[in-house]
Protein backbone atom coordinates (compact mmCIF):
# COMPACT_ATOMS: atom_id res chain seq x y z
CA UNK A 1 0.00 0.00 0.00
CA UNK A 2 1.09 3.44 -0.73
CA UNK A 3 2.03 5.66 2.37
CA UNK A 4 -0.14 7.63 4.56
CA UNK A 5 -0.68 11.23 3.47
CA UNK A 6 -2.18 13.09 6.29
CA UNK A 7 -4.17 16.30 4.62
CA UNK A 8 -4.67 19.25 7.81
CA UNK A 9 -7.10 21.88 7.00
CA UNK A 10 -7.53 24.90 9.97
CA UNK A 11 -11.10 26.55 9.43
CA UNK A 12 -12.38 29.77 11.04
CA UNK A 13 -15.36 31.12 9.68
CA UNK A 14 -14.60 29.78 6.11
CA UNK A 15 -18.29 28.55 5.51
CA UNK A 16 -17.76 30.30 1.23
CA UNK A 17 -15.23 27.85 0.73
CA UNK A 18 -14.78 24.68 2.85
CA UNK A 19 -16.27 22.12 1.11
CA UNK A 20 -14.24 23.27 -1.87
CA UNK A 21 -11.02 22.76 -0.02
CA UNK A 22 -11.77 19.20 1.13
CA UNK A 23 -13.57 18.49 -1.90
CA UNK A 24 -10.51 18.96 -3.97
CA UNK A 25 -8.39 16.73 -1.47
CA UNK A 26 -11.56 13.86 -1.97
CA UNK A 27 -10.66 14.49 -5.85
CA UNK A 28 -7.37 13.47 -5.67
CA UNK A 29 -6.07 10.71 -7.74
CA UNK A 30 -3.75 9.43 -5.03
CA UNK A 31 -6.28 6.99 -2.56
CA UNK A 32 -4.76 6.85 0.40
CA UNK A 33 -5.17 10.29 2.23
CA UNK A 34 -7.09 11.02 5.19
CA UNK A 35 -8.58 14.39 5.71
CA UNK A 36 -8.53 16.48 8.90
CA UNK A 37 -10.26 19.17 9.41
CA UNK A 38 -10.03 21.43 12.78
CA UNK A 39 -12.46 23.78 13.38
CA UNK A 40 -11.27 26.77 15.04
CA UNK A 41 -14.53 27.93 16.78
CA UNK A 42 -15.82 29.17 14.05
CA UNK A 43 -18.85 30.76 14.54
CA UNK A 44 -20.66 30.68 10.99
CA UNK A 45 -21.95 27.45 9.24
CA UNK A 46 -18.65 25.78 9.05
CA UNK A 47 -18.82 23.45 11.31
CA UNK A 48 -22.39 22.47 10.31
CA UNK A 49 -21.08 21.84 6.70
CA UNK A 50 -17.50 19.83 8.07
CA UNK A 51 -20.43 17.29 9.67
CA UNK A 52 -21.75 16.64 6.59
CA UNK A 53 -18.80 14.86 5.37
CA UNK A 54 -19.34 12.24 7.86
CA UNK A 55 -16.93 9.85 7.65
CA UNK A 56 -15.15 10.50 4.89
CA UNK A 57 -12.97 13.02 6.62
CA UNK A 58 -11.67 12.91 10.65
CA UNK A 59 -12.55 16.66 12.33
CA UNK A 60 -12.56 17.98 16.08
CA UNK A 61 -13.76 21.46 16.80
CA UNK A 62 -12.07 23.28 19.18
CA UNK A 63 -12.20 26.64 21.00
CA UNK A 64 -10.51 29.97 19.07
CA UNK A 65 -6.95 29.90 19.44
CA UNK A 66 -5.75 30.30 16.11
CA UNK A 67 -4.68 28.79 12.85
CA UNK A 68 -1.70 27.54 13.89
CA UNK A 69 -3.26 25.80 17.06
CA UNK A 70 -5.09 24.15 15.05
CA UNK A 71 -2.60 22.93 12.73
CA UNK A 72 -0.92 21.45 15.56
CA UNK A 73 -3.35 19.64 16.91
CA UNK A 74 -3.96 18.11 13.58
CA UNK A 75 -0.55 17.09 13.39
CA UNK A 76 -0.96 15.38 16.76
CA UNK A 77 -3.80 13.16 15.88
CA UNK A 78 -2.65 12.67 11.91
CA UNK A 79 -0.90 9.14 11.22
CA UNK A 80 0.52 9.95 7.93
CA UNK A 81 4.06 9.54 6.30
CA UNK A 82 3.56 12.66 4.47
CA UNK A 83 1.55 16.12 5.26
CA UNK A 84 0.23 18.54 3.39
CA UNK A 85 -1.15 21.77 4.95
CA UNK A 86 -3.79 23.22 3.34
CA UNK A 87 -5.99 26.66 4.24
CA UNK A 88 -9.75 26.24 4.06
CA UNK A 89 -10.33 29.18 1.18
CA UNK A 90 -7.47 27.16 -0.93
CA UNK A 91 -7.35 24.19 -2.67
CA UNK A 92 -5.49 21.89 -4.43
CA UNK A 93 -5.47 20.04 -8.38
CA UNK A 94 -6.51 15.92 -8.22
CA UNK A 95 -2.81 15.19 -9.37
CA UNK A 96 -1.09 17.68 -6.95
CA UNK A 97 -0.48 14.74 -4.08
CA UNK A 98 0.24 11.53 -6.10
CA UNK A 99 2.69 13.59 -8.24
CA UNK A 100 4.64 15.12 -4.81
CA UNK A 101 4.54 11.70 -3.20
CA UNK A 102 6.03 9.93 -6.19
CA UNK A 103 8.83 12.80 -6.21
CA UNK A 104 9.52 12.17 -2.46
CA UNK A 105 9.93 8.79 -2.67
CA UNK A 106 11.84 8.46 -5.88
CA UNK A 107 14.39 11.63 -3.96
CA UNK A 108 14.49 10.39 -0.57
CA UNK A 109 13.75 13.87 0.02
CA UNK A 110 11.74 15.31 3.22
CA UNK A 111 10.13 18.14 1.20
CA UNK A 112 8.70 19.24 -1.73
CA UNK A 113 7.34 22.65 -3.54
CA UNK A 114 5.59 23.55 -6.62
CA UNK A 115 4.17 26.06 -8.76
CA UNK A 116 1.43 28.18 -8.03
CA UNK A 117 -1.50 30.39 -8.66
CA UNK A 118 -3.47 32.91 -7.17
CA UNK A 119 -7.23 33.36 -8.04
CA UNK A 120 -8.83 36.29 -7.44
CA UNK A 121 -11.87 37.36 -6.10
CA UNK A 122 -13.11 41.06 -6.87
CA UNK A 123 -15.91 43.05 -5.57
CA UNK A 124 -17.93 42.50 -8.02
CA UNK A 125 -18.41 38.69 -7.28
CA UNK A 126 -16.61 37.63 -10.20
CA UNK A 127 -13.21 35.76 -10.18
CA UNK A 128 -10.32 34.90 -12.45
CA UNK A 129 -6.95 32.77 -11.85
CA UNK A 130 -3.90 35.08 -12.30
CA UNK A 131 -0.55 33.16 -14.15
CA UNK A 132 1.19 30.55 -13.09
CA UNK A 133 4.08 31.69 -10.22
CA UNK A 134 7.32 29.57 -10.81
CA UNK A 135 8.66 29.07 -7.58
CA UNK A 136 11.81 27.26 -9.14
CA UNK A 137 15.06 25.59 -8.03
CA UNK A 138 16.19 27.38 -4.93
CA UNK A 139 20.26 26.90 -5.01
CA UNK A 140 20.20 27.06 -0.76
CA UNK A 141 16.43 27.52 0.39
CA UNK A 142 17.62 28.39 3.78
CA UNK A 143 18.85 31.68 1.80
CA UNK A 144 16.09 32.53 -0.27
CA UNK A 145 13.69 32.09 2.74
CA UNK A 146 15.37 34.63 4.82
CA UNK A 147 16.16 36.37 1.65
CA UNK A 148 11.87 36.47 1.52
CA UNK A 149 11.43 34.21 -1.12
CA UNK A 150 8.22 33.00 -0.58
CA UNK A 151 6.20 30.17 -2.10
CA UNK A 152 2.26 28.92 -1.02
CA UNK A 153 1.25 26.86 1.67
CA UNK A 154 -0.41 24.44 -0.18
CA UNK A 155 2.48 24.23 -3.11
CA UNK A 156 4.49 22.18 -0.27
CA UNK A 157 4.24 18.35 0.88
CA UNK A 158 6.10 17.26 3.99
CA UNK A 159 7.42 14.45 5.57
CA UNK A 160 5.73 14.48 9.50
CA UNK A 161 9.29 13.49 10.44
CA UNK A 162 10.69 17.06 9.21
CA UNK A 163 7.87 18.99 10.88
CA UNK A 164 7.84 17.04 14.11
CA UNK A 165 11.67 17.85 14.40
CA UNK A 166 11.33 21.32 13.28
CA UNK A 167 8.84 21.85 16.26
CA UNK A 168 5.69 22.96 14.66
CA UNK A 169 3.59 25.69 13.86
CA UNK A 170 4.93 28.73 16.38
CA UNK A 171 1.27 29.43 17.69
CA UNK A 172 2.34 32.93 19.53
CA UNK A 173 3.13 34.40 15.21
CA UNK A 174 0.12 36.21 14.06
CA UNK A 175 1.63 36.39 10.58
CA UNK A 176 4.26 34.97 8.77
CA UNK A 177 3.61 31.62 9.97
CA UNK A 178 4.32 29.87 7.14
CA UNK A 179 7.76 31.24 6.23
CA UNK A 180 8.82 30.11 10.25
CA UNK A 181 7.65 26.65 9.41
CA UNK A 182 9.59 26.37 6.12
CA UNK A 183 12.75 28.36 7.66
CA UNK A 184 12.71 25.76 10.80
CA UNK A 185 12.61 22.81 8.70
CA UNK A 186 15.19 23.64 6.13
CA UNK A 187 17.18 24.75 9.07
CA UNK A 188 17.10 21.51 10.88
CA UNK A 189 18.75 20.30 7.68
CA UNK A 190 15.72 18.84 6.17
CA UNK A 191 16.26 17.98 1.88
CA UNK A 192 14.08 20.12 0.24
CA UNK A 193 13.23 19.68 -3.66
CA UNK A 194 11.35 21.43 -6.15
CA UNK A 195 9.18 19.98 -8.38
CA UNK A 196 8.02 21.98 -11.60
CA UNK A 197 3.86 22.25 -12.12
CA UNK A 198 1.03 24.08 -11.14
CA UNK A 199 -1.33 21.81 -8.49
CA UNK A 200 -1.87 24.92 -5.84
CA UNK A 201 -4.87 27.68 -5.78
CA UNK A 202 -4.37 30.52 -3.40
CA UNK A 203 -7.34 32.78 -3.18
CA UNK A 204 -6.98 36.66 -2.79
CA UNK A 205 -9.67 38.64 -1.98
CA UNK A 206 -9.41 42.35 -3.82
CA UNK A 207 -6.55 44.23 -2.78
CA UNK A 208 -6.33 43.17 0.23
CA UNK A 209 -3.39 41.12 2.12
CA UNK A 210 -2.22 40.38 5.11
CA UNK A 211 0.17 42.96 4.93
CA UNK A 212 -2.44 45.97 3.33
CA UNK A 213 -5.14 44.54 6.49
CA UNK A 214 -2.44 44.77 9.26
CA UNK A 215 0.97 46.03 8.07
CA UNK A 216 2.30 46.11 11.76
CA UNK A 217 1.21 42.77 12.53
CA UNK A 218 3.02 41.73 9.55
CA UNK A 219 6.05 43.67 10.30
CA UNK A 220 6.58 42.48 13.58
CA UNK A 221 5.43 39.03 12.92
CA UNK A 222 8.59 38.66 9.87
CA UNK A 223 10.76 40.37 12.11
CA UNK A 224 9.92 37.68 14.94
CA UNK A 225 10.70 35.07 12.15
CA UNK A 226 14.13 36.65 11.22
CA UNK A 227 14.93 36.75 14.66
CA UNK A 228 14.14 33.30 15.71
CA UNK A 229 16.36 32.12 12.57
CA UNK A 230 19.33 34.34 13.54
CA UNK A 231 19.25 32.63 16.76
CA UNK A 232 18.86 29.30 15.61
CA UNK A 233 21.65 29.93 12.85
CA UNK A 234 24.14 31.00 15.15
CA UNK A 235 23.28 28.20 17.81
CA UNK A 236 23.63 25.64 15.60
CA UNK A 237 27.23 27.78 14.11
CA UNK A 238 26.04 28.29 10.50
CA UNK A 239 25.41 32.12 10.59
CA UNK A 240 27.63 32.34 7.68
CA UNK A 241 28.20 35.85 5.04
CA UNK A 242 25.68 34.43 2.89
CA UNK A 243 22.81 33.80 5.21
CA UNK A 244 23.97 37.35 7.29
CA UNK A 245 23.63 39.19 3.80
CA UNK A 246 19.86 37.98 3.74
CA UNK A 247 18.89 38.36 6.64
CA UNK A 248 19.97 42.16 6.64
CA UNK A 249 18.14 42.02 2.76
CA UNK A 250 15.02 41.60 4.98
CA UNK A 251 15.28 43.49 7.69
CA UNK A 252 15.92 46.46 5.30
CA UNK A 253 12.72 45.41 3.75
CA UNK A 254 11.04 45.26 7.04
CA UNK A 255 12.63 48.91 7.48
CA UNK A 256 11.42 50.27 4.36
CA UNK A 257 7.64 48.71 5.06
CA UNK A 258 7.78 50.74 8.52
CA UNK A 259 8.40 53.71 6.58
CA UNK A 260 5.52 53.74 4.39
CA UNK A 261 3.45 53.74 7.43
CA UNK A 262 4.90 56.59 9.00
CA UNK A 263 6.94 54.75 11.92
CA UNK A 264 9.82 56.34 11.51
CA UNK A 265 11.41 55.36 14.92
CA UNK A 266 11.06 51.42 13.98
CA UNK A 267 12.06 52.44 10.81
CA UNK A 268 15.49 53.75 12.37
CA UNK A 269 15.77 50.40 14.70
CA UNK A 270 15.40 47.66 11.76
CA UNK A 271 17.99 49.90 9.77
CA UNK A 272 20.11 49.60 12.58
CA UNK A 273 19.76 45.90 12.51
CA UNK A 274 20.13 45.88 9.18
CA UNK A 275 23.60 46.88 9.70
CA UNK A 276 24.18 45.21 13.15
CA UNK A 277 23.71 42.14 11.14
CA UNK A 278 25.73 43.03 8.09
CA UNK A 279 27.82 46.07 8.47
CA UNK A 280 28.87 46.57 5.16
CA UNK A 281 24.99 46.32 3.83
CA UNK A 282 24.80 48.09 0.23
CA UNK A 283 21.18 47.83 -1.08
CA UNK A 284 21.05 46.28 -4.21
CA UNK A 285 19.03 48.44 -6.77
CA UNK A 286 18.40 49.79 -10.40
CA UNK A 287 17.67 53.11 -9.32
CA UNK A 288 20.93 55.09 -10.56
CA UNK A 289 20.75 58.21 -8.09
CA UNK A 290 20.22 55.96 -5.36
CA UNK A 291 23.60 53.97 -6.49
CA UNK A 292 25.56 56.62 -6.82
CA UNK A 293 24.51 58.45 -3.90
CA UNK A 294 25.25 54.94 -2.14
CA UNK A 295 28.80 54.95 -3.80
CA UNK A 296 29.61 58.02 -2.60
CA UNK A 297 28.26 58.84 0.84
CA UNK A 298 27.73 54.86 2.07
CA UNK A 299 24.32 53.05 2.65
CA UNK A 300 23.51 54.28 5.92
CA UNK A 301 23.57 58.07 4.85
CA UNK A 302 21.68 57.21 2.04
CA UNK A 303 19.04 56.18 3.34
CA UNK A 304 18.64 59.43 5.60
CA UNK A 305 18.61 61.32 2.44
CA UNK A 306 16.27 59.35 0.98
CA UNK A 307 14.20 59.37 4.19
CA UNK A 308 14.55 62.79 4.37
CA UNK A 309 13.28 63.60 0.85
CA UNK A 310 10.29 60.85 1.59
CA UNK A 311 9.29 62.92 5.11
CA UNK A 312 9.66 66.45 3.56
CA UNK A 313 7.57 64.91 -0.13
CA UNK A 314 4.65 63.79 2.71
CA UNK A 315 4.24 67.24 4.31
CA UNK A 316 4.08 68.72 0.22
CA UNK A 317 1.63 66.44 -0.54
CA UNK A 318 -0.10 67.04 2.94
CA UNK A 319 -0.03 71.11 2.58
CA UNK A 320 -1.35 70.83 -0.92
CA UNK A 321 -4.13 69.03 0.08
CA UNK A 322 -4.91 71.22 2.74
CA UNK A 323 -5.50 74.06 -0.20
CA UNK A 324 -7.06 71.85 -2.48
CA UNK A 325 -9.84 70.30 -0.21
CA UNK A 326 -11.31 73.39 0.62
CA UNK A 327 -11.81 73.95 -3.38
CA UNK A 328 -13.07 71.17 -4.04
CA UNK A 329 -16.01 71.24 -1.13
CA UNK A 330 -16.84 74.51 -2.87
CA UNK A 331 -16.81 73.42 -6.00
CA UNK A 332 -19.95 70.71 -5.31
CA UNK A 333 -21.36 73.21 -2.57
CA UNK A 334 -22.00 75.47 -5.34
Amino acid sequence: MPPLVSVIIPCFNAERWIAEAIDSCLQQTYSNIEIIVIDDGSIDNSLKIIKRYGKKIIWESLPHKGGNHARNRGLAICQGKYIQFLDADDYILPEKIERQVHFLEVTGADVVYGDWRHKHHLPDGTSFLDKVEISGTQVDIVESLLANWWTAVASLLYKRTAVEKSGGWDEKLRAAQDRDLFLSVAINGAKVVYQPGCYSVYRRYGNVTVSSSSQCRWIESHYAVLEKAEKKLRHINKLTPKYRYALAQSYFELARESLLIDNYSQYLQLLEKTLTVFPSFKRNTRRRLYYILQSICGFRYTERIVCCLLLLRKSFNSIMDSFVSPKKKYEITH
